[in-house]
């Protein structure tokens, strides 16, 4: 498969978040998507908002057990990809049903550290997993729930992560031809669904980024009263 061919998205997804709001945060390791991600739920929750805030994989009893097994460096033998892409979506699935659904339904705003687009960078533009059976996959998952807004972070135009660390996961440990293809994945993703996704470069600073973030959330929370 080619990744660059824009056309290759040929299975997408639609947003039915009822009455709440989900932000997806994405990037490599080191990207700085956590700590931002923090930073949006404590401000947002200032501001009165109901909040739930999660992360991928993991949120529920399954999908921390399911984390273990996927970032376990201990596992002498390499697991599949397809078995890796199978365990990302049986995580997030539990996620969705269990935690993030219920919330919107709520009238909630979501944070989720990584959901979808992790899955498509990391296992599709980075392992090679056919687009079209990570889509379907995740479709199947997530009962077609996207993101409303889904932030992309990293070190200038390439993405590139803050800071270059020994490996703490089985992940982190792949070599960086690999994170290369997932920095390209995160970037054609931002070209194919730029109502969504917004690249932001932190080269800035945590407070800027956090500024530039805030920033358009605000907006976007205010268009959806508006238009409600």
């Amino acid at each position: 498969m080619d990744h660059n061919r824009e056309e290759s998205f040929r299975c997408e997804m639609i947003s039915s978040n009822n009455n709440g709001f989900f932000i997806s945060f994405e990037g490599v390791e080191t990207s700085g998507k956590t700590t931002q991600a923090d930073l949006l739920v404590s401000w947002l929750q200032v501001r009165g908002h109901r909040v739930v805030q999660t992360r991928e994989p993991g949120g529920t009893s399954l999908g921390e057990a399911i984390r273990s097994l996927l970032l376990d460096m201990s596992d002498e033998q390499e697991m599949s990809h397809r078995a890796e892409t199978l365990l990302f979506a049986a995580a997030r699935a539990q996620l969705v049903q269990t935690m993030i659904r219920p919330a919107l339904a709520a009238g909630h705003v979501v944070v989720c550290d990584r959901y979808v687009d992790s899955s498509v960078a990391y296992q599709s533009f980075g392992l090679g997993v056919p687009l079209s059976a990570v889509w379907d996959i995740n479709k199947f998952s997530t009962e077609d729930l996207m993101p409303d807004l889904t932030f992309v972070l990293g070190r200038g135009a390439d993405l590139k992560s803050s800071e270059r660390r020994p490996p703490t996961d089985r992940i982190e440990a792949r070599e960086e031809r690999y994170y290369r293809r997932v920095r390209n994945g995160y970037l054609s993703l931002a070209r194919r669904f730029p109502e969504r996704i917004v690249v932001v470069d932190t080269l800035g600073g945590v407070r800027r980024t956090a500024g530039i973030i805030r920033r358009m959330v605000a907006a976007r929370l205010k268009d959806r009263q508006s238009g409600s």
